[in-house]
């Protein structure tokens, strides 16, 4: 140990004082009870309490092992686990036949926009053929790409950005996302009620025929039941006249 001497009486008691403590941490005296494993408080003017820039602490770090922690706060698992609304999944498990919806607007004068529905019908290692099943496209086969995409999410305190094909598996959707199409069959699956106005109606009217349309209820205790809510909002309508 090697302390710099100071003339001052009081930097003299201060400096003994720091010595004695020193001695104490090196010759394990703190606790003679302990089995070499001892905890020692720190005195308050030789703790950090604010990091200040954290940015700036990453990279003034000479620890590799630090350096390794931090990493390790966001691994690449991690990231690959987050789900964004509108944004693909990191894994996506396709094959042919399935069907699938866009999650981006790409040609709206061949109907590829956000919602539009397809059937996978070729498979490359960077590329898909997809033939849509709806709309005045009906038919038409189209190539779709990996995009990188950038989301935002105001429950995550970073951006990143993942390369992925836009679209999801849709052997389901939204009441929102049937609007503008009509089916032959419609299977409806309430957990829950619903919320919105309209949306019952949007629902049900989707199908082309009532042999085509089947409503699957439950109520608040999960069991099946045969009725729910429909939410209209009469001032709509009074507001028309």
């Amino acid at each position: 140990m090697r302390l710099q001497s100071i003339d001052s009486d009081i930097n003299k008691d201060e400096l003994k004082t720091f010595s004695k403590w020193i001695s104490i941490i090196g010759d394990e005296t703190i606790d003679s009870s302990n089995d070499g494993h001892a905890m020692i408080d720190i005195p308050d003017d030789l703790l950090i309490k604010d990091i200040g820039n954290s940015v700036a602490s990453i990279v003034n770090s000479t620890s590799d092992l630090d350096i390794d922690l931090i990493g390790d706060l966001y691994t690449p698992k991690f990231l690959n686990a987050i789900k964004c609304s509108g944004v693909p999944n990191h894994q996506l498990k396709l094959k042919i036949s399935i069907p699938i919806m866009l999650l981006r607007n790409v040609d709206h004068s061949s109907g590829l926009c956000n919602g539009t529905r397809l059937v996978i019908t070729r498979l490359g290692n960077h590329v898909l053929e997809g033939k849509l099943v709806l709309g005045s496209n009906v038919g038409f086969k189209v190539l779709i790409s990996r995009i990188t995409l950038t989301p935002w999410d105001p429950r995550l305190h970073f951006q990143f950005q993942r390369r992925q094909y836009h679209l999801v598996v849709s052997y389901a959707m939204t009441i929102n996302k049937s609007q503008d199409q009509f089916l032959s069959h419609v299977r409806l699956y309430l957990k829950q009620p619903i919320f919105n106005h309209g949306q019952l109606y949007v629902a049900v009217s989707k199908v082309t025929n009532r042999k085509g349309l089947k409503i699957l209820i439950y109520n608040k205790d999960g069991e099946p039941t045969n009725s729910t809510t429909n939410v209209v909002l009469k001032e709509v309508f009074q507001n028309l006249d």
